[in-house]
């Protein structure tokens, strides 16, 4: 068993034009004077970090980490959820993603890959140079478009569609491996890694890659009615990063898992701030602590009700409430004894 750590943030959501969340310094303070422990840092983010100087030089990268540190913080992962997006792109969403892009590649979509892979890469670079030992990505999607398809999916589809995924990743997974970096794929609606089911059709694409391996968020669980619980049984040995987001799915005679297109505070199933949803969080982290999960527990918000001040202010408490210090005593030591072979025969009328 090991203790979780944290409380840990994920500044994605939190960046913006005033301060405190338009800089590394000011919202590292910030963060800090939550309570928070580590920060998770999107690599997209100009403001927070370099990637490109970052993947160059390791000074570059006690630099950024000693910045970190001085506020009581430490570095959890590096995140390349937009980039990883656009690994892979059904044609569909092209002009959606690609404001995830530089202008130079949009419009372009062999481009745009090509940047995103170049991306990824040198996050597992930035990442070694960090001393990191866990990123944070999506898979991408080719056949998002087909996961409830009318007409019905063409025999072959399936497959064909996770071999080229797989062809895209292979070169990214040996990258991350070279760093040793595990990649950690948020399973997550929208990406053709979505649930288990999914996760395991990649990973065997991929030859069992030992870098292949999951972020865990219970909060997409929620919305498709996965047991976010067991999903930890099956896969505990692959979850490399957790993000401890809280969500709720309360269904009516009107509409259910899908939403009816209905805007998010409005749908049965929305992410909620930490504590104001459904998620059993006792449970997920009393499974994860039991099975020697030993990284972070990272906020990420995305409530459709509540400001994200005061989702991160509430964050902290609420995470370090329920990280448990696992204990390395017995309850029942006190009642044990030397082993006495000839006793034990005894007892079992031998």
């Amino acid at each position: 068993m090991k203790t979780i750590k944290g409380p840990a943030i994920f500044l994605a959501q939190f960046m913006g034009d005033e301060t405190p969340f338009n800089s590394l310094d000011s919202i590292c303070k910030w963060a800090a004077d939550l309570g928070y422990k580590g920060v998770q840092i999107p690599s997209w983010e100009s403001r927070l970090i370099d990637l490109d100087k970052a993947a160059e030089s390791k000074t570059y990268c006690d630099e950024l980490k000693g910045t970190v540190n001085s506020y009581g913080l430490e570095i959890t992962e590096l995140s390349t959820h937009l980039q990883g997006q656009l690994v892979a792109v059904h044609p569909a969403f092209d002009s959606g993603f690609d404001v995830f892009a530089p202008h130079e590649v949009r419009n372009n979509p062999k481009a745009r890959q090509q940047w995103a892979v170049d991306q990824v890469k040198k996050a597992g670079t930035a990442s070694m140079h960090l001393g990191l030992k866990a990123h944070a990505t999506f898979s991408g999607a080719f056949i998002w478009p087909f996961f409830y398809a009318w007409p019905q999916r063409p025999a072959g589809l399936v497959d064909e569609a996770f071999k080229e995924l797989a062809n895209r990743w292979m070169p990214i997974l040996d990258h991350f491996d070279s760093c040793d970096v595990d990649l950690a794929y948020e399973i997550h609606p929208g990406e053709d890694l979505h649930d288990g089911v999914s996760f395991e059709r990649f990973l065997a694409a991929v030859d069992n890659h030992k870098r292949c391996n999951i972020l865990y968020d219970p909060s997409h669980f929620v919305l498709q009615q996965l047991d976010y619980v067991s999903f930890i049984d099956f896969y505990h040995e692959r979850i490399k990063a957790f993000h401890v987001k809280d969500a709720e799915f309360n269904p009516t005679g009107k509409s259910g898992v899908y939403g009816g297109y209905q805007e998010w505070k409005d749908r049965p199933g929305r992410f909620r701030s930490l504590g104001d949803g459904q998620v059993d969080f006792k449970s997920i982290f009393t499974k994860l602590s039991k099975y020697g999960y030993e990284s972070w527990a990272v906020m990420e918000w995305e409530c459709c009700i509540k400001s994200p001040e005061q989702g991160a202010k509430e964050g902290a408490p609420f995470i370090q409430s329920h990280i448990i210090e696992v204990t390395e005593k017995a309850f029942d030591d006190f009642a044990g004894e030397a082993v006495d072979k000839e006793a034990l025969r005894k007892l079992m009328g031998l």
